[in-house]
């Protein structure tokens, strides 16, 4: 019986999904078969409704193509400007994503969703520009063409011949919120076409020359029809999941077809295939492991040749595991929103239907709202039929290994023995009644621990050794008491359901454990590789995780830089050739599949949205023919993971890339400017004043003022190399030299090696008597209160003080620089202190923006920390700190 309430875990994650959704903008695509059908007009008028509703609504990129009917449409819309992109020469108009963020309308247009957007541009793909919209909440209408779909792409160009360069992943169409098709019929295209409402006259012509065909459009057509049932077919079923629906809507034909390990199932396929032509209906081939089911070599390979048929033929596969057959297969059909069941017919002799109906009769009493079609079974040529004994075989033993059949053989009967002498013990105090109940709980726990074939061996063992040893007359086999002969039988009878129920719950425990074992590794591999950083990482836990789950051994490949596979790790096994035809066509090949299947291995590609990042091989044992389409299914959604890991730690680095590419081309320019401005301009001013003091007419006063100009800008030239090497020593690494000395000493050098450049200023000094030894590096030191004061004397005005004070606050010593000049720009914040930053970009103050980076890597050197801010009523302030540390006893 199944529970028709709802599952509460389902209940909260689809609560989740609701509240996910709700912080998320709604995606509408306008969906048609080909350009013209009206898909951008259809676009502008839904917005203009939406618009009177009191929408706020902003057309981020709509293509009129030229069409007037569709360019009068966007009047009294808000339209964004585009973005100029400079490429090949040429300027290209794009999206503009960050204005369309910063204006954060509630409905934007998006027109062409699969375009590629130029170089340069944040996403290489327009759709990806839509999901950074969504994700701030802003909904987006968007055009689709069926040929742009990815599923689709080979079969549109198949068809017309022509092969379309844009598409985007189909699981981005399926999660969007609407659907609209517009739909116009071929002739009526066609004759738009020819009046110029879609194409240019001459653009026209070649169009109706090659892709508007009218076989072409039927076919498109016939495409967007079925794509859009597929989806509407999908959301009717997940609406049914959500509301416990039990009863099957037969809004689609659907036909799901069971097959077992019996011969035939080959012709089964056949005939559900031809039947699903004549309906034009999807079918889905299931098999369901029963407890009375046992798989043996034989009837493995049989199964999974029917299986891989009808995968050939187009169904979708799966393997269900139920201790119900027909309870398992129904369930399935109405979770699957299944019309038809067909099953197959087989003979059975008229005593064994009357004892144990079949499937057919089952189902035909349990379906009321599925139809149920038999299909005559005969054998297929060439298959042998299963004998009697293959039956009873089936029907006694599961799916244990023989050791441990044998083990359970053995413990029946040890087990029978035991129970023999202890009930020999028990005989005296109790009745026989009595005795029978031990004998039944040996035979449950027999049958409970080792199997079907070992509780009816136990049954067996039992009712004979009662009967032998404690039935009148005793050691013989024969019976007095004519009652007896009804408590053998129903003790038997008893033994055997308790045996064969046993077996069944042993059956569902180790089905319930798989599935729970399968859905655990899926979690934490998915875990696990959320939180991978590398692709080392990723392939170290892929190789854990799915050998872990398949009991075999993974083999990587990963392509180079020419898209040359390679393994991650030497020593495996695998063949690179066959690894690199798997990743160049993106289909599995090798054990189990129809390309190359001799080989020892089963190779599946690493897919991901972008493109294929891998292939993932799995070494299979000697004699296997392949995996289960479960397995199979299992094994892709494995790869599946591992390729979205890849291929986002990928991108991360593609990031990283681009960001040091950005940062040192910005320093290179950085450098450019210096050398061709802050180099360029006191070298001028040397040749100059050098080509003065070639005359001889020079008075002396003017040659010695001459003199001091070259030696002034030969200070600043040298100050802005001595800057460069200082950034280039720190950025190498270097360790400062510490030392244990007084402050006061370093302050004196810095203030002497200013010389004439502080004399405009008065200097204030605040220096206290007390302060303690400091370990640091007297050079570094000293171009740290260089860089401070020379950066005073720039920025502040001629006669105003420059105040310098230290000062000790707990464990640190900090050292203060103050002018009453401009003050620091706001905007900066505490990057002022990067590498070529400037308060004002174009200034007459000389400088490139070093002094303060330097600075801060002095003294971050040294353990301490700087800042700068602002004083009132004007000025800045830069102070840095020094630890005190446990300076040496210094002796009197």
């Amino acid at each position: 019986m199944i529970d028709p309430r709802p599952d509460p875990d389902d209940l909260l994650d689809e609560l989740r999904r609701e509240e996910a959704a709700a912080r998320r903008g709604r995606l509408k695509i306008f969906f048609g078969a080909c350009a013209g059908v009206g898909k951008t007009y259809a676009m502008l008028a839904a917005a203009k409704a939406r618009q009177k509703e009191g929408i706020q609504v902003l057309v981020g990129v709509v293509e009129t193509h030229g069409r007037s009917e569709t360019a009068a449409m966007l009047e009294g819309l808000d339209v964004l400007p585009s973005r100029e992109l400079a490429y090949k020469g040429r300027q290209l108009a794009e999206f503009d994503l960050d204005s369309a963020l910063a204006c954060h309308p509630q409905l934007i247009l998006v027109d062409e969703f699969a375009h590629s957007n130029a170089p340069g541009s944040r996403h290489p793909k327009r759709w990806q520009d839509v999901e950074e919209l969504l994700a701030a909440g802003i909904d987006v209408y968007t055009t689709l063409n069926v040929q742009h779909l990815e599923s689709l792409n080979d079969i549109v160009g198949r068809i017309t011949g022509i092969v379309v360069r844009e598409t985007l992943p189909d699981q981005v169409f399926d999660t969007a919120d609407d659907v609209s098709l517009v739909d116009l019929p071929p002739d009526e295209l066609i004759g738009r076409l020819n009046a110029g409402k879609v194409y240019l006259p001459r653009q026209a012509e070649r169009a109706i020359r090659h892709f508007f065909r009218k076989g072409n459009l039927l076919a498109l057509r016939e495409l967007a029809l079925r794509r859009t049932a597929d989806r509407v077919d999908a959301q009717m079923r997940a609406y049914r999941a959500n509301q416990s629906i039990q009863p099957v809507w037969q809004a689609r034909e659907r036909l799901l077809v069971c097959v077992g390990n019996r011969p035939g199932g080959e012709r089964l396929v056949r005939a559900a295939k031809r039947l699903a032509a004549n309906l034009d209906a999807d079918w889905l081939v299931v098999h369901v492991e029963t407890p009375g089911a046992s798989l043996g070599e034989n009837d493995r390979q049989r199964l999974l040749k029917v299986l891989r048929l009808a995968q050939d033929l187009g169904a979708e596969t799966s393997v269900l595991a139920g201790s119900d057959l027909a309870g398992a297969l129904l369930a399935y059909a109405r979770s699957r929103n299944v019309s038809k069941l067909v099953v197959a017919r087989h003979r059975k002799s008229a005593l064994m239907s009357r004892l144990r109906p079949s499937l057919v009769d089952h189902l035909s009493r349990m379906a009321e709202d599925v139809d149920v079609y038999v299909v005559a079974h005969d054998m297929d040529e060439g298959e042998d039929p299963v004998s009697p004994v293959g039956k009873v075989r089936s029907l006694l033993f599961d799916d244990v290994s023989d050791l441990r059949r044998k083990q359970g053989v053995a413990a029946a009967v040890i087990a029978s023995g035991l129970t023999t002498a202890l009930s020999a013990l028990l005989i005296r105090h109790f009745e026989l009644a009595n005795v029978i109940m031990v004998y039944l709980l040996v035979v449950v726990m027999v049958a409970s621990r080792y199997g079907r074939v070992s509780g009816v061996l136990a049954s067996f063992l039992s009712v004979a050794m009662f009967d032998f040893f404690f039935v009148p007359p005793r050691m013989s086999f024969s019976v007095s008491d004519t009652q007896y002969l009804l408590t053998f039988l129903v003790m038997l009878a008893v033994s055997l359901i308790i045996s064969q129920q046993t077996a069944r719950q042993r059956f569902e425990a180790r089905a319930a454990t798989f599935r729970e074992r399968r859905t655990r590794v899926l979690y934490d591999l998915g875990r696990e590789l959320a939180g991978a950083l590398t692709g080392a990482q990723i392939v170290d836990t892929a190789e854990r995780h799915v050998g872990g789950l398949f009991n075999v051994r993974p083999v990587f490949f990963v392509p180079d830089g020419e898209d040359r596979l390679k393994k991650t790790d030497p020593d495996s096994g695998g063949d690179p050739g066959v690894a690199q035809w798997v990743y160049d066509n993106q289909q599995p090949a090798g054990r189990g599949t129809n390309t190359l299947p001799s080989t020892t291995a089963l190779y599946v590609p690493l897919k991901a949205p972008m493109r294929v990042r891998g292939v993932l091989a799995i070494l299979l044992p000697e004699g296997s023919r392949g995996l289960l389409p479960d397995e199979l299914r299992l094994l892709e959604t494995c790869a599946a993971q591992i390729a979205l890991a890849l291929e986002r730690v990928h991108y991360v680095e593609v990031a990283q890339d681009a960001i040091v590419a950005m940062e040192s081309e910005r320093l290179r320019n950085s450098v450019l400017a210096t050398v061709s401005h802050d180099l360029r301009t006191p070298l001028t001013t040397l040749v100059g004043l050098a080509s003065l003091l070639e005359g001889d007419e020079l008075a002396p006063d003017r040659r010695k003022r001459i003199a001091a100009s070259i030696n002034d800008e030969a200070q600043r030239m040298n100050r802005l190399v001595t800057n460069l090497l200082d950034m280039a020593r720190l950025q190498s690494g270097v360790k400062p030299n510490k030392e244990w000395q007084y402050l006061d000493d370093v302050i004196g050098s810095a203030v002497r090696s200013m010389g004439p450049r502080i004399a405009a200023h008065p200097l204030k000094l605040d220096l206290p008597a007390d302060l303690p030894l400091l370990d640091f590096d007297e050079v570094l030191l000293e171009r740290v209160l260089v860089n401070l004061l020379d950066n005073a004397c720039k920025y502040a005005s001629p006669g105003t003080d420059i105040r310098l004070s230290v000062r000790r606050e707990g464990d640190e010593v900090k050292v203060s620089v103050s002018d009453n000049g401009p003050g620091w720009p706001t905007h900066l914040g505490n990057s002022m202190f990067d590498k070529f930053t400037r308060g004002a970009m174009e200034t007459s103050v000389p400088g490139v923006g070093l002094g303060l980076a330097i600075c801060r890597g002095i003294v971050e050197a040294h353990g301490g920390t700087i800042k700068a801010e602002n004083t009132a009523p004007q000025g800045a302030t830069v102070t840095f700190s020094l630890p005190v540390g446990q300076p040496p006893v210094v002796p009197e």
